[in-house]
């Protein structure tokens, strides 16, 4: 059977071993071919082919549930389940979504960007089947990494209180720093503990023998001795920490040998409560670059598969955003031992890899535990030191309590570096950055601002170091504008204070960080018509500078808010509840991410659909207020 012919899961079933392999070989040509072509996740899928196809040889997935934790890692998911035909639009408006939704297909149980969500999930279906009678397999697939977040091992320590619950946890473990080395006795041993007699011996003749009329259903000390012996018979001292929850844990085993893992699987499902096996993969398994650098193809753009190099641009490119943060943090680190980097996770992403390399002193990374970052920075920041933690904005939403509870209220000195805010493109819905603006704005004793460029940015790091409270900016992905910046030598900004960019009469146009060059575009195109705009780059949305923005507005009368934000509870509603607050009456369109969500596209095509385009502002603008401006404007401007 071809890749190309299966159109459901199951067909997996009664395959031997060798079609299992060749199968596996198509889905990793498959999968490399597309990611090559036109960008995507690349490592995390191809070190769970083979893990795929053996767990989904043992499952009926008309029935049973599989969630994967983030879902990157399910691209071979994809191609097995009715995908293959589409897997070329993967990431493309209106193709194949790169994590896993619910809506695209059926065997996508449980959708999910975000990492540490699959057993809390598993469980909570898990737990509906046997509130209701049913009879189905769940199973929660999980990385190591993901493993470190705070909410897996929540589930953990609920699940294992549930002996009576059937769950099975894959742990997908392709770093090996927790793992013993895979091998024929750990093979051996584990076959061993699975086996029915030794499961018969450590529970049902523990309880025949509980059950003795001179025993008054209490087991001897001497037997509970013998039964925790047996229970830790061949666990390594990771697999002990599991026994210890409440788990029964098998492992490790090797990812790659597909009848191996089946035997397991099969077994594991015999069980009765939850079970943890722990699998031993190779992340980037079968493309040699992949497999030799892990961080760096563990996401990739298009590339050249020959090489491994991704395509050169056919024209200088300014330096990223998290570039210049990474870059402006490490000379300021150097200037001040106080300050520390902290990241959760995404040190490459967020640009602190940099200061990993130059300072790594000053350099904290605390895996997966957005939570644990935020009240650890708190905790320094107690200690007299000046914590900047960045994290990526769709990712501190999961630390919603610290920044109110832990840093808000005691008003503590920590910097939040906020990347990938606003639209992010092709990862969809889980990563788009558009909250951080409504859910910063109620946070108390924050100071909140976002750069209009990159030379900026240096100066607003500056600032909110210097500040003697708790400061968040924000940036978005991708390069800068490409202004000269400065090695060093930044200058603070004003607190609460924005500028004015280009003035004029037709329409006041306040527009707050990465938005501030399409509003100056705008801007250009209205001058076209014959219409002058003053555009304000606000700089801080907490406190907004209104000595700046209400005399203009009260001498213009029109005013246009923009921001790459989430409209309800955003920027252009903070303006509006100013004038409100000084009871002034004038009309404002906001410009923005309306109450709805983002799907995978490129950036450019997102935000064409939402009318964020100079061209299309400019047109909305022109509509919004064209009666006003034909009244004001001269006859010939006005044909």
């Amino acid at each position: 059977m071809h890749l190309s012919e299966l159109s459901h899961p199951n067909q997996l079933h009664g395959l031997s071993t060798a079609e299992l392999e060749a199968m596996a070989r198509q889905i990793r040509e498959k999968h490399l071919q597309v990611v090559a072509t036109s960008g995507g996740h690349l490592g995390p899928g191809l070190g769970v082919v083979e893990l795929t196809l053996a767990l989904y040889q043992t499952l009926d997935l008309d029935h049973d549930r599989v969630v994967w934790d983030v879902g990157h890692q399910a691209y071979p998911h994809k191609l097995v389940t009715g995908r293959y035909k589409d897997f070329h639009t993967l990431r493309q408006k209106g193709g194949v979504a790169g994590y896993l939704k619910r809506s695209e297909s059926r065997f996508d149980h449980f959708g999910a960007g975000h990492a540490s969500t699959s057993i809390s999930a598993a469980l909570g279906m898990a737990l509906a089947r046997d509130r209701r009678g049913e009879d189905f397999k769940c199973v929660a697939v999980i990385g190591d990494g993901a493993l470190t977040g705070g909410m897996a091992l929540e589930a953990i320590n609920h699940a294992g209180h549930l002996p009576h619950t059937k769950l099975l946890v894959v742990l997908n473990d392709n770093d090996m720093s927790i793992s013993a080395p895979v091998g024929a006795l750990s093979t051996h041993l584990n076959r061993m503990r699975l086996s029915k007699p030794v499961q018969f011996l450590s529970g049902s003749a523990e309880e025949a023998v509980k059950h003795l009329p001179f025993l008054h259903g209490e087991l001897p000390t001497e037997l509970k001795t013998l039964k925790e012996s047996m229970k830790r018979l061949a666990v390594p001292k990771v697999g002990a920490v599991f026994e210890e929850l409440g788990f029964t844990y098998v492992g490790p085993i090797d990812g790659h040998d597909i009848p191996e893992m089946v035997r397991t699987f099969q077994a594991a499902h015999r069980c009765e409560g939850p079970v943890l096996v722990h699998v031993a993969t190779t992340k980037g398994k079968g493309y040699p670059y992949a497999e030799a650098d892990q961080v760096g193809y563990h996401a990739q753009s298009a590339f050249d598969l020959a090489t491994g190099k991704a395509y050169p641009s056919s024209k200088p490119k300014p330096p990223s955003w998290s570039k210049v943060f990474g870059q402006t943090l490490i000379k300021i680190c150097e200037q001040d031992p106080r300050v520390v980097g902290i990241t959760a996770a995404m040190a490459t992403g967020t640009g602190l890899d940099l200061l990993e390399k130059a300072l790594p002193g000053q350099y904290f990374d605390v895996g997966i535990a957005e939570q644990h970052a935020v009240t650890m920075a708190a905790g320094m920041a107690c200690e007299g030191l000046r914590p900047v933690v960045a994290i990526y904005s769709t990712f501190l939403q999961r630390a919603y309590d610290q920044l109110i509870h832990d840093v808000g209220i005691q008003k503590l000195p920590v910097t939040f570096v906020l990347d990938r805010a606003g639209i992010v493109g092709a990862d969809g819905p889980t990563h788009q950055g558009q909250y951080d603006i409504s859910y910063l704005r109620a946070v108390p004793n924050f100071t909140v601002m976002a750069p209009k460029d990159e030379a900026e940015l240096q100066r607003m790091l500056v600032t909110s170091i210097a500040h003697d409270g708790p400061c968040a900016i924000r940036i978005p992905r991708g390069e800068g504008e490409g202004v000269p910046l400065m090695d060093e030598g930044w200058q603070p900004l004003e607190i609460g204070r924005g500028e004015l960019l280009t003035d004029g009469d037709d329409v006041l146009i306040v527009a707050y960080g990465a938005m501030v060059a399409p509003a100056m575009a705008t801007a250009g195109l209205l001058q076209e018509k014959g219409l002058r705009a003053a555009v304000v780059n606000a700089r801080f949305l907490r406190p907004l500078d209104e000595a700046l923005i209400l005399p203009l507005a009260r001498r213009i009368g029109r005013v246009v808010t923009m921001e790459e934000g989430a409209l309800p509870g955003g920027f252009g509603a903070a303006v509006v509840e100013t004038f409100n607050d000084h009871e002034l009456a004038i009309p404002v369109l906001r410009i923005g991410i309306p109450d709805l969500l983002v799907d995978h596209a490129s950036p450019e095509q997102s935000k064409e659909s939402l009318s964020l385009t100079p061209a299309q502002m400019a047109d909305r603008i022109h509509e919004r207020f064209g009666p006003v401006f034909r009244a004001t404007v001269p006859t010939a401007l006005a044909v």
